[in-house]
């Protein structure tokens, strides 16, 4: 069942009695720089559409490397992009935060954002949830002694309000009332507990009192643009002031709203209770909600779907054909179909879970099926969002429009269900058709009744429209074009783009399928060049000329009488067309775009004299086709002039030159990955090792709201450790103990292990759906000193904090009982986390990047340790029993210049072997692999992280979970290569700050 079958009978009404209404015009007294009113923001005076796209500058952990990714947004189409920030990111202990560090100091990305023409929506928390350890809190404020967190319990407020002013203060500089690139900011993060009921629209007093607080912290520390807040479901309905009628409090500027069509995860049980087990591919209905929501405020979906993540135990490489270019296709237009105006993709670059980031369910990448993937390649999911952002660039009457009318009486079937939209003031039309089931894959052809101001028709009127299978189209009708119209098109729209004073239209359909369209003012038209057009026929009628055609591969160019220019194109030469900009401005006049043709990417352009200078990536040998102001003569593609020729339909061409490089001339220059060193990984299990310096645990009491089972407390939290792997060394005295219960929490798919005096006992492999791994051990294979005391070796994964309200569960051991006397107890308990705890935390690398670890407290998997004296080994060759060994080796990069490569490592191991293993590039822990589990074996690394042109340190810790041993293969990957004026070998060596002596921890 559809949602089609019961929206559509209400519409019509509800469409006229919208048209009539006059709407306020707000900005809450802020600033006339943004304003906002029913149907769009106004930015500077101008209406426009929000398309913006997620990135996480803490996931993407190189400065340099920004522009890559925010060059490629724009060149998408994106008008603005959204950054989360992360408190446990900048703030490693309570009373300190780092703004300044590496990437930690994110004011480069709005100097970017504003050179490059991008608006800003900025998502500080302080809470973000984002897939990210505790949901973006830092670990200390996950121990239960701020209360359960998100409220308005006065210890909470007290540690967030350090990390929410200054982070307040930092982005207020670069909003856009200050000449900046920040329009909007979000407080909080799918927060929906203003209503206790939201029926009866009863307040819940803690959560308006905590959204009330950080509002004002927000506003005192500068931000005067809008602030907004994206609820979580349709269901909660909290925090907009149309909604509040009562005077609850707590509202924001501008609600939006927070949905996830197809599951935010690649494992679909994870949203049963969200999604309610309807049919893949299904869309929903918003309009609804908003009318009832927030009527007098843009409708604005602050984060929609771009992809999923992967779990743990996901399939490899992600699920990015749940979410490929036919559900961009649909869900996007659908939701313009719904009179959505502003829209948040989520991820449109979703960057690496390195060093711990991620919570227990998400393995280490972040890649989320996003249209810009890990390795910072772009494929044809990029390409179909492109076309659709395209569109919505040009649009421009779509930024106020009202929905008067939807149904299946549009089309000739009714399995073709259809959306009406109207610009109330130039009467432009959009009709928005999807099938009425919109999981079909049929192939449906149809004929569409629409209203012009030329008259009603029912169109094509000389063929007919097709949609194959799971596909959207959105036909125009009085579509504004120089000084006349389109009065109708049945191929999309990609662009306009105004040169030497007249428009020039991009039209684009699949390939094999036929377009119509009337242009007002025009009587003729001439073929310039017919390389992708067939069966084309005008007909002169109602005032226009009509022109119908079957399209085929490549473009065909049309120019009409009046000088106006037409391009036709199918759609994989739409993937390979770019509408770049001379001008900075996020709106994108039509008058400052060029139209390129060929290139695998086109990130700039610019004018100099009679030159059009564009920057950009090449991959195979290719035509250049420029269609640009008739002033421009010479061509330059990254800084090399290209001979080019004026074609008879005014455009210049000329050929790039094929990529020098190819992923197989790389992968052949890189260095083997040989000459490692080994040393013993886990010497902790011997009950002679010296831990004096190790945290004693002995607290008798905790603040966490799950007791232990067994006491002292063991709950790493408490002592200072929040990340990565622990080790916990328990002592008791000779006795008759015969075992040892254990429980341990790590979150789901952590493991442990146990040793009693160096000798292995037994394992806890882990498990996708168990956070707390339990087993008896039996003693009976280790020796008893009965004359001194033994020590028992607990090491367990620690595989970040839970979300929400989970974030205050603990990671430690929740039981600790001797078996077989039962008055015996262990007399002491010591941990080691990452060296130092919170006191020692790696100022460039940050707060996740190491855990508890031998070879990390030691540094071994920093640059610059002195590893001569071990001995030399392979991962290859691994162990052949249980325990832990670390390897190391050091290797140079020598990558050419002018090509950008996107480089990898991949892991294997024999699916029997039950391994965990880590690998750390240059000291970033990048790649957490456990094959029994989880199915990532590549694992990108970026540049910067990376010396491309320098020697770089590679470390791998192989922990083995059973008496069978375990080894690991490691190897270059290369993921992709193009020539690029973008260049990865820029210097970081900061980034990579090396070993110092960390004997103070030993």
């Amino acid at each position: 069942m559809n949602f089609y079958t019961v929206f559509a009978f209400c519409i019509w009404a509800v469409g006229v009695a919208q048209a009539q209404v006059q709407w306020p015009l707000h900005n809450d007294n802020l600033t006339t720089v943004v304003e906002w009113d029913h149907y769009s923001y106004i930015i500077n005076g101008q209406r426009l559409f929000i398309w913006s796209g997620e990135m996480h500058y803490w996931r993407a952990p190189v400065p340099e490397m920004w522009i890559d990714i925010l060059q490629k947004v724009k060149a998408a189409g994106f008008n603005t992009v959204s950054f989360y920030g992360n408190w446990g990111y900048h703030s490693a202990k309570n009373g300190s935060l780092d703004f300044d560090s590496g990437a930690h100091n994110f004011t480069k990305l709005f100097e970017l954002t504003k050179q490059i023409g991008l608006y800003v929506l900025f998502r500080p928390g302080p809470y973000v949830n984002a897939e990210a350890t505790a949901g973006g809190f830092p670990g200390w404020v996950t121990t239960g002694a701020y209360g359960s967190l998100r409220n308005n319990d006065t210890r909470y407020t007290d540690a967030w309000t350090p990390y929410f002013q200054k982070i307040s203060q930092v982005v207020s500089q670069h909003q856009v009332t200050n000449g900046g690139s920040v329009f909007i900011y979000q407080i909080e993060n799918e927060y929906g507990d203003q209503w206790e009921n939201v029926a009866a629209k009863v307040p819940d007093p803690e959560a308006i009192q905590y959204m009330e607080l950080l509002e004002k912290c927000a506003r005192d520390a500068g931000i005067n643009v809008p602030l907004t807040h994206n609820n979580p479901n349709m269901n909660t309905k909290s925090w907009s002031k149309d909604y509040d009628t009562v005077g609850a409090g707590g509202d924001v500027d501008i609600y939006g709203l927070d949905h996830y069509p197809s599951c935010w995860s690649c494992n679909t049980a994870e949203c049963t209770g969200t999604n309610g087990n309807v049919p893949e591919f299904t869309v929903y209905e918003y309009f609804t909600n908003f009318l009832q929501v927030s009527p007098t405020q843009p409708s604005f979906l602050a984060e929609f779907q771009g992809g999923s993540y992967n779990p743990w135990g996901g399939p490899e490489g992600g699920c990015v054909n749940t979410t490929g270019p036919d559900w961009v296709n649909v869900f996007y237009r659908h939701n313009v179909g719904q009179k959505v105006t502003a829209m948040n993709v989520y991820m449109l670059f979703g960057g690496t879970s390195w060093g711990g980031l991620p919570m227990p369910t998400v393995a280490t990448s972040y890649d989320y099926s996003a249209p810009i993937s890990e390795s910072r390649a772009i494929g044809d999911k990029y390409h179909e969002t492109k076309l659709f952002a395209q569109f919505l660039r040009v649009a421009r009457d779509l930024t106020k429009v009202d929905l008067i009318n939807n149904g299946t009486g549009y089309a000739s079937t009714p399995e073709i269900f259809t959306n009406e939209l109207r610009n109330p003031d130039t009467n432009a039309r959009f009709y928005v058709t999807i099938h009425t089931s919109s999981p079909s894959t049929n192939l449906t052809a149809f004929q569409l009744k629409i209203s012009t101001s030329s008259g009603n028709f029912t169109i094509p009127q000389y063929n007919q429209l097709v949609l194959n299978g799971r596909e959207s189209k959105i036909i125009v009708t009085d579509f504004t074009v120089g000084k006349e119209k389109l009065v109708y098109s049945t191929a999309e729209i990609m662009t306009v783009s105004t040169q030497d004073e007249k428009p020039l239209v991009f039209l684009w359909l699949p390939e094999g399928e036929d377009g119509e369209f009337i242009l007002t003012g025009v009587q003729s038209a001439t073929v310039l060049k017919d390389d992708g057009c067939a069966n084309l026929k005008t007909t002169q009628r109602n005032g226009g000329l009509v022109v119908s055609y079957t399209q085929a591969t490549g473009t065909c160019v049309l120019k009409f009488d009046n000088g106006y220019r037409f391009a036709l194109l199918d759609r994989s030469t739409a993937y390979y067309t770019w509408v770049p900009s001379t001008s900075a401005d996020p709106y994108t006049p039509e008058n400052s775009t060029v139209v390129v043709q060929g290139p695998y990417l086109v990130r700039s352009a610019s004018n100099s004299e009679s030159a059009l200078e564009l920057t950009g990536d090449i991959s195979n040998m290719t035509e250049l086709e420029v269609y640009a102001p008739s002033s421009v003569s010479h061509i330059t593609f990254n800084g090399e002039n290209i001979q080019v020729s004026r074609t008879s339909h005014g455009s210049l061409v000329g050929k790039l030159n094929e990529c020098a490089e190819t992923t197989a001339s790389i992968q052949a220059k890189l260095p083997a990955l040989a000459s490692w060193k080994v040393n013993d990984g886990l010497p902790e299990r011997m009950a002679e090792y010296d831990d004096s310096k190790w945290t004693i645990a002995n607290h008798s009491s905790t603040p966490n709201p799950s007791p232990p089972a067994t006491y002292p407390v063991l709950y790493a939290d408490e002592y200072g450790y929040h990340t990565g792997n622990l080790l916990w060394r328990g002592r008791f005295p000779g006795s008759t103990a015969t075992g040892v219960h254990l429980e341990v929490i790590g979150g789901t798919s952590s493991g442990w292990s146990a040793y009693l005096n160096g000798i292995y006992i037994g394992s806890w492999l882990g498990s996708t759906s168990v956070t707390k791994g339990s087993l008896s051990l039996s003693f009976s294979n280790a020796t008893i000193n009965s004359a001194t005391e033994n020590v028992l070796l607990v090491i367990q994964d620690h595989m970040g904090k839970d979300e929400t309200s989970g974030a205050v569960n603990p990671r430690g051991i929740y039981n600790a009982t001797l078996l077989g006397n039962s008055g015996l107890n262990f007399t002491s308990w010591k941990l080691a986390g990452n060296a130092g705890g919170e006191s020692n935390i790696d100022p460039i690398r940050g707060v996740y990047a190491e855990g508890g670890l031998h070879g990390e407290r030691m540094g071994w998997h920093l640059p610059g340790f002195d590893d001569s004296a071990w001995n030399s080994s392979t991962p290859e060759t691994g162990l052949t029993k249980a325990g832990a060994k670390w390897y190391r080796t050091v290797v140079p990069l020598d990558i050419p210049r002018g090509v950008d490569v996107s480089l990898g490592f991949l892991l294997g191991s024999p699916t029997e072997e039950k391994v965990r293993a880590q690998l750390y590039v240059n000291g970033y822990m990048f790649g957490k692999y456990v094959p029994y589990i989880g199915n990532q074996v590549v694992f990108p690394v970026f540049p910067g992280i990376l010396d491309y042109h320098g020697q770089n340190t590679i470390a791998l810790s192989i922990w083995a979970q059973d008496a069978a041993g375990g080894s690991v293969s490691v190897d270059w990957t290369v993921l992709n290569v193009v020539q690029s004026s973008f260049d990865p070998g820029f210097e970081a060596s900061y980034l990579r700050p090396g070993w110092s002596d960390r004997s103070a921890y030993y």
